[in-house]
């Protein structure tokens, strides 16, 4: 069985992580497009819960005759061990990527972690977790996650800091990150300063359920009629979550940095509205036509992801000119190109755009190539 539902989840999701990202980099963005600065959440905040949650969805068809027909062989392992490692290395690639144009891999300063190191993390942990627990053993698990990290962020004393401190290098999570990794390989950016890494080791737990709420939903649809019904049921349980997770964040914020208890079930809520539309439209109604450049995308979605961030890394890492005052390629582009005319906030939403046609057109060729990338 195939969700062609999931696959157009997964293509939005892809386009809105290419149009925040390319958006994002000139600083002046619509607030949807811009992350939260610490606590709370906005539409962007919920591009790469959306990734994991999708990932679990499919974990569930992938590895279905191995948890309910075959015990798992150690081929199946294999094969979740070298996906894992691959994703990781992509991850250290593009970290790796520096200045114009050239790869760097200055193992002295290197960023160790980054979203596909967490994906590629939380996939490896996830698929154990399935592949070793009885269904009753992964609920209880994805629970005792979720408060025990909870009550070790919010209870448990930081050295020079105290319990419940949740700033970027006061808050627990830092902390482990920071006696684990080097300093120099920890994140430098977003006011980190190497004192932690909003995809660190640590805040990986909780991450792991976001996977799991995935594989959970996916369990739960294989076992129901295409029907509205089984939408009408996602809906429900995608509300229940939304509401869950604000009463959550009362005591433990919605921060996505931290990736908090909260945050897991608050973004799990906001997956489960959208796949319930995508399954509603697709595969109850059949209406299909508005869906394809989606397919498309989320068809080829790893490839994509890898050769935007490269992309865009090109752009901001390279100049136009000499000397000082010589401004970057994205700079040059935006300010010449989208700013001068549109302002600065129509600027960037329009380049981001464009950006994202162009690889709707390179999702496209790859498509009707019978071109699909995987891990």
């Amino acid at each position: 069985m195939r969700l062609t539902s999931l696959d157009v989840f997964r293509g939005i999701t892809i386009a809105g992580m290419i149009l925040v990202n390319m958006a994002g980099v000139a600083g002046d963005v619509y607030p949807p497009l811009a992350h939260a600065d610490w606590h709370g959440c906005t539409p962007t905040d919920l591009v790469f819960p959306f990734f994991l949650f999708i990932v679990g969805v499919a974990m569930t068809f992938s590895l279905a005759k191995y948890t309910e027909v075959n015990k798992p062989t150690s081929e199946v392992y294999w094969r979740i061990l070298r996906r894992t490692a691959i994703l990781f290395a992509l991850g250290l690639i593009l970290n790796g990527f520096w200045n114009q144009g050239i790869w760097t891999f200055n193992l002295s300063n290197i960023r160790m972690m980054g979203v596909l190191q967490r994906i590629s993390l939380t996939y490896l942990f996830a698929s154990l977790i399935v592949l070793n627990l009885p269904r009753k053993g992964q609920w209880i698990l994805a629970g005792i996650l979720l408060i025990g990290y909870w009550l070790t962020m919010m209870y448990v004393p930081v050295p020079d800091y105290g319990a419940g401190v949740l700033t970027r290098e006061g808050n627990f999570g830092a902390y482990i990150d920071r006696l684990i990794i080097p300093t120099a390989h920890l994140y430098a950016g977003d006011g980190y300063k190497n004192l932690g890494d909003p995809e660190g080791l640590f805040s990986t737990i909780p991450a792991v359920v976001s996977i799991l709420a995935g594989y959970f939903t996916g369990q739960w649809i294989r076992k129901q009629p295409v029907k509205s019904r089984t939408s009408l049921g996602l809906l429900l349980l995608g509300i229940g979550c939304l509401v869950i997770g604000w009463a959550w964040g009362w005591t433990f914020p919605i921060n996505k940095k931290l990736w908090t208890s909260s945050y897991v079930i608050f973004s799990s809520g906001w997956a489960l509205l959208l796949l319930a539309a995508c399954y509603e439209l697709i595969e109850v109604r059949l209406i299909r036509r508005w869906s394809q450049p989606f397919e498309v995308m989320g068809l080829n979605a790893i490839a994509l992801f890898t050769a935007s961030i490269l992309l865009i890394k090109i752009l901001v890492r390279t100049k136009i000119g000499t000397g000082e005052n010589a401004i970057t390629t994205y700079n040059w582009i935006y300010q010449n190109i989208f700013a001068s005319w549109a302002g600065t906030l129509n600027g960037s939403f329009l380049f981001a755009l464009l950006t994202l046609l162009f690889w709707l057109a390179i999702a496209y060729l790859m498509y009707r190539q019978r071109w699909f990338l995987k891990v």
